[in-house]
């Protein structure tokens, strides 16, 4: 009986993707294919160009994403290897107040003449269509890390792509459950697997998906000879937590909406960043192209930068820790780290939701905020 899986809804294809082909017996799960050599003739050649538990893995995320995916060592190693395919003093335009790793690595970029970097406001349409003129690539990311700013993403893709500019996005707040670059006619998207889609805080991984067989080629290239490769056990890690991705997403971003719209008036709090809010300043761009507003909020508190910590110290559910997307909620005071762009607020603590009751999550929250 032929089945036509394109027609799936994205949460259908998080658990049926990657699977291995039915037989009498077959296993149900891709197994773990631990092998660094293979036998000439086949179309794997070596373990650095390829693995069966890879291959399903990407498999997952492309009927996620909706093109060819490549898993690497951490998201990091993604990123670089998509900066990677631009020549040498490409002109970049991207956000000036993004992803810390990323904001660190235009830094040297820029520094050393690899590229030429220039820094905009993703919230400001105008200010982003200004500088594309003589670009080579633009990166979106959106919503922001950490202070959930919205670029317009279909009118910025669209226009960058008229004056044959190559788009990359940054997926990994929103996931393909919210939002589909590549459908809008981004070259490039990335993802941080570390986060939502493995979803339990126990691996590094990033991915790019593509529609373009050229850039494919490039990237595939890039992580052969750079070496950016994921381990076959953290591939299989991630795509058993992909299985559950869009049931935990589900409850994370249910959670954090009824979060920021109690957080908004509570006392202690002097602003929320989270799109969900209909008085949020991103809401009406938002909501027009995002099914879902995400599992990550921000928030401000009154007072300094030590109270800001303190509240992170004192919570008995939420851990204080870096990093976003898993099961168990997290926070964090972002300004604690030297790389972060000075422009996000001293006290904005930045809190990924996770799968716990929200009302237990609420009263950790107002325990903590009694510190302050």
């Amino acid at each position: 009986m032929s089945h036509d899986a394109s027609k799936e809804n994205i949460s259908t294809r998080a658990i049926t993707a990657g699977r291995p082909p039915r037989a009498g017996d077959s296993p149900l799960n891709a197994p773990i294919s631990l092998n660094s050599t293979y036998t000439a003739g086949g179309p794997i050649g070596y373990g650095r160009y390829g693995n069966e538990t890879w291959s399903a893995t990407e498999s997952a995320i492309s009927a996620l994403e909706g093109g060819r995916s490549l898993i690497f060592s951490s998201g990091m190693a993604a990123i670089t290897a998509a900066y990677s395919v631009l020549p040498w003093g490409a002109r970049v335009v991207a956000s000036h107040e993004g992803y810390s790793g990323v904001m660190t690595l235009l830094k040297q970029y820029g520094e050393s003449g690899r590229l030429k970097v220039v820094l905009v406001d993703v919230a400001n349409t105008e200010e982003v269509l200004a500088a594309l003129p003589s670009s080579d690539l633009l990166w979106l990311e959106s919503p922001t890390n950490p202070c959930l700013d919205v670029a317009e993403l279909p009118q910025l893709i669209s226009a960058a792509k008229a004056a044959n500019i190559l788009v990359m996005v940054d997926n990994t707040f929103a996931t393909a459950l919210t939002q589909r670059p590549l459908e809008m006619g981004a070259d490039v998207v990335m993802n941080s697997v570390t986060k939502f889609l493995s979803g339990h805080s126990d691996l590094l991984m990033g991915s790019l998906s593509t529609n373009s067989a050229e850039l494919f080629a490039a990237l595939e290239s890039a992580r052969k000879f750079n070496g950016s490769i994921a381990g076959p056990f953290e591939a299989w890690l991630a795509l058993r937590g992909i299985r559950t991705f869009a049931l935990r997403f589900a409850q994370s971003c249910k959670s954090a909406q009824v979060l920021a719209e109690r957080l908004s008036s509570h006392p202690k709090v002097s602003r929320v960043r989270y799109p969900g809010l209909v008085t949020d300043s991103q809401h009406e761009r938002a909501k027009k192209f995002m099914a879902t507003y995400g599992a990550v909020l921000s928030f401000e508190v009154k007072g300094n930068g030590a109270d800001a910590d303190r509240v992170c110290d004192s919570s008995a559910i939420i851990t204080h820790a870096t990093s976003l997307g898993g099961v168990e909620s997290l926070w964090e005071r972002r300004r604690r780290w030297p790389i972060e762009s000075p422009s996000v607020p001293e006290t904005l603590i930045r809190l990924s939701v996770g799968c716990e009751d929200v009302e237990d999550l609420w009263e950790d929250i107002q325990k903590a905020l009694t510190t302050i």
